[in-house]
Order: structure tokens, then C-alpha cells, then sequence
């Protein structure tokens, strides 16, 4: 059964807090890079990706979180992941991604490192 993607967004303190439901794929990582276009600069250069209910990135996905990623590190900025699933944990170190993002048990741990 698939979960239609949804996410939801709010600012805490220098951040942008996305908060992820369903698969992210091209339609997933498109709408995740969106709202981070909309959201980026005017003092906020942190983004904190909240995966507690997307279970499944697929390579596609992975490519939309690159390209802010990439973006982030132009500007100094910190991508944190949080609440990861132990397959996309797993996929995401084999990657590398963890080389230029961070991960943390959830929000509040993620605050912590900015």
C-alpha cells in the first residue's frame, strides 16, 4: 500500500523543520526541494529533515536531497536527517551522504546541532 506524499513545515529558531510522510521519490524529493526553495535564505540556512513516516527513498529521491545538500554547503548550512528508518539509514551511509549531512534520533537532538 502507498502513502501519498505529504509534508508539513515549520521554523525553529535558524531552521526549517520538513516533516516527511510517504515515499519520496521524483514527486517526494520534488516537493521537498520546493518547499526548500521557498524557504531557504533571510537568515535560515538549516534544514532538519524529519523521515519518521517515509519508509522508502529511492535513488531519484536521493538525487532531490543531493541538490539541497549541495546548496546548503554553499552557504555554510547544515542538512540534519532525523528519525531515520534502519534501511534508509543504511542506504544513506553507503552513499556517503553522512559525509556532508548529519543524523540525529530526532528534532529536538537535531537542534542541538546547529
Amino acid at each position: 500500500m502507498s502513502v501519498e506524499f505529504n509534508l508539513i513545515t515549520e521554523t525553529k529558531e535558524n531552521c526549517v523543520v520538513i516533516n516527511t510522510t510517504g515515499y519520496i521519490n521524483n514527486i517526494g524529493g520534488q516537493k521537498i526541494v520546493d518547499e526548500f526553495n521557498n524557504r531557504f535564505g533571510n537568515g535560515i540556512n538549516n534544514v532538519i529533515l524529519n523521515l519518521a513516516h517515509s519508509n522508502v527513498v529511492n535513488s531519484i529521491g536521493i538525487s532531490f536531497l543531493i541538490e539541497i545538500i549541495e546548496k546548503l554547503n554553499q552557504t555554510n548550512g547544515k542538512l540534519i536527517f532525523t528519525n531515520l528508518d534502519p534501511s534508509i539509514d543504511k542506504t544513506f551511509t553507503i552513499m556517503g551522504l553522512f559525509q556532508f549531512a548529519k543524523k540525529a534520533e530526532n528534532i529536538d537532538e537535531a537542534l542541538k546541532l546547529l
